[in-house]
């Protein structure tokens, strides 16, 4: 291959799926030069594996991404079907938010939206290599023999970093939807010291909607009162999804054809998400259960494809079309996608700092899959964080890192380059020690100031919140200092609420701490009907009737916050403290983490070790 010097650029970031749109995005918006490479245009922001943004947990991650000033939840918004809360009726620290999205439609905006970037240059090519000198990286190279020099480089390959498609007996190089495998850039990483693992991730088929009898399948419509990422104006649903049922027919197929399913007959060697299974993993492993919910999903308003959440498989086609054949409302089912199994590529996260470049590699950066993350959110998550970090070393500023107790984003950057993972990671509010504190309803007061000085965020946005933030205090203030008079109005309803009358007063924060007591009653007895938005009203409500326990995470937030600013030198040798277990120093001479906080989330260091580090550190580092 004949090479030469193409156009200089600050940062190339490497795949343009949801890690590497929104890393690229990021730095073109922080005023760098960036080139954002694509195995192909068409698939810009693909979404492979099911067309919906958000869901349980992955939900705040937008919400957390739109108020740094990502472009995710924006393009959500804009190509929405159908917008559902998920968990609605539980408390508010585990409601999240999914909506089902227009597949195409959502290809087209983020395409749009990056050739009109300033600073920022889409590029059909193949990164077959990342160069690197004694000072770090110094650039990247083509396929066709173009090196681009350039200051950083993000990684965001997703699923095509050496991907491999696996359907029954069947198997060959692949990226996603038979899209070229980045193959040589595997050996490149390698050759620079990047350590691979070997994941597995699947989708299911795509049947076509006039092949379906829905009339025997649950309708599942979206909430009446739809709620947008970043609390946008509400939209319309547009299309409604449908639930169908396995069956013991179609249990009795997969049980009969699993040796020749790749998942056990050896052929997959990767390891796949734990969170999302196949069909045939979950048959085997949930055995007790007579049936599996399937969710039957458009994919957009001008395609009659239709998604089968829920039958991921990498069976053999015609294995596959019986078992979906067995299900109640497919019996005519006709394949235009055949479900497939993927293996890829992706590095030990344990490499990375928090701010996602890596340890000993100057320069370079890693997002999404490729750190070894699963699902849209994650990837877009890790790449605006990327993306930042990646433009602040650029322009030689501070780095930029994300708490746990401040975000879910901070929790899986935490996670990941703390504790590493074997598996395809997923967030869930359950991963959150703070999740009380980090709701979707509060992502903006969170995070917002944080995106706007990092000028992510326009002016504009940010006045809006502003005032916002004034209207809920100003509601909050009220509500613990205003009383509702006693008389019969405000008895009638304690009585309707299965309390007793009183005839007496009460503040109306108390009054609302009540649980059959909501704001609404509040604002009727108040005469205060329609002067609030229902969204700064929901969000006063949570704060008023969950105080008690917000003020509890709070004091644990400022209690662990002294162990975060508790700094850890970056020359400590470990092995050289004494009354450090030889597990706990060889972890910590390896992961040379940030600070204490850090480093007591590292498996294999103990309280113990804690301890002795706390005690190295007061007498300044001397024993």
């Amino acid at each position: 291959m004949i090479k030469y010097t193409a156009e200089k650029i600050d940062v190339a970031v490497i795949g343009a799926g949801h890690a590497g749109i929104e890393a690229a995005l990021a730095c073109a918006r922080m005023g760098v030069s960036t080139a954002l490479f694509t195995l192909t245009l068409d698939l810009v922001g693909n979404m492979p594996c099911n067309p919906s943004i958000g869901g349980t947990g992955k939900g705040h991650l937008v919400f957390e991404i739109d108020a740094l000033g990502g472009e995710m939840g924006k393009a959500a918004n804009e190509v929405m079907l159908q917008s559902r809360m998920l968990n609605a009726s539980k408390g508010p620290a585990v409601r999240s938010l999914r909506m089902q999205s227009d597949r195409v439609r959502y290809r087209d905006y983020m395409k749009k939206v990056i050739e009109n970037t300033e600073n920022l240059v889409l590029k059909q090519s193949e990164v077959v290599s990342v160069e690197a000198d004694e000072n770090g990286v110094c650039g990247v190279t083509t396929s066709f023999g173009a090196f681009y020099p350039c200051k950083c480089v993000i990684i965001a390959t997703g699923t095509s970093l050496g991907g491999r498609i696996i359907v029954g007996e069947e198997a060959y190089e692949s990226g996603p939807d038979n899209t070229l495998p980045a193959k040589r850039l595997v050996d490149s990483l390698s050759s620079l010291g990047v350590r691979l693992t070997r994941f597995k991730t699947g989708t299911p088929p795509r049947v076509h909607a006039d092949s379906i009898d829905y009339s025997r399948l649950e309708r599942q419509d979206g909430d009446e009162e739809t709620t947008m990422f970043g609390f946008a104006t509400p939209k319309k649903n547009l299309l409604p999804c449908y639930i169908a049922y396995t069956n013991e027919k179609t249990h009795s197929i997969i049980r009969e054809n699993l040796s020749r399913s790749p998942l056990y007959s050896g052929v997959i060697h990767g390891t796949g998400p734990r969170y999302c299974p196949s069909i045939e993993d979950k048959v085997v492993r949930f055995s007790d259960k007579e049936r599996h919910q399937i969710f039957v999903e458009p994919m957009g308003t001008d395609t009659k494809e239709v998604y089968l959440q829920g039958l991921s498989s990498s069976l053999p086609e015609e294995v596959q079309l019986e078992l979906i054949h067995s299900i109640v409302g497919l019996e005519n089912a006709v394949f235009m996608r055949t479900a497939y199994a993927i293996e890829y590529d992706c590095c030990d996260p344990l490499q990375l700092k928090s701010t996602l470049e890596f340890r000993d590699i100057n320069g370079l950066f890693g997002a999404g899959q490729f750190n070894g993350s699963s699902g849209y959110e994650e990837a877009a998550a890790q790449g605006l964080v990327a993306g930042i970090n990646a433009a602040l070393k650029v322009k030689g500023q501070e780095e930029f890192t994300l708490k746990r107790s401040e975000s879910y984003i901070g929790t899986l950057i935490d996670d990941l380059v703390t504790k590493g993972t074997n598996e395809p990671y997923r967030i869930m509010t359950s991963r959150s020690e703070y999740r009380l504190l980090l709701r979707q309803d509060n992502a903006k007061t969170r995070l917002l100031e944080k995106g706007y000085a990092l000028g992510l965020v326009s002016e504009e946005a940010h006045e809006k919140f502003l005032e916002e933030e004034k209207i809920l205090a100003e509601l909050i203030y009220s509500l613990e200092h205003e009383s509702i008079k006693g008389g019969s109005a405000l008895d009638d309803l304690l009585e309707a609420r299965g309390y007793a009358r009183t005839g007496a007063g009460i503040v109306k924060s108390e009054l609302l701490k009540r649980p059959e007591i909501t704001i609404n009653d509040i604002m009727q007895l108040s005469g205060s009907e329609g002067v609030y938005d229902k969204d700064i009203l929901a969000r006063a409500e949570t704060e008023i009737k969950y105080s008690g326990y917000i003020k509890r995470q709070l004091a644990e937030v400022e209690r662990f916050a002294k162990l975060e600013e508790k700094m850890l030198p970056e020359g400590i040798d470990y092995t050289s403290i004494r009354g450090l277990r030889i597990e706990a120093a060889q972890k910590l001479q390896k992961l040379r983490p940030e600070n204490i906080g850090r480093a007591s989330r590292i498996s294999g260091v103990s309280p113990s070790d804690i301890q002795v580090l706390l005690i190295y550190l007061a007498q300044g580092g001397n024993q």
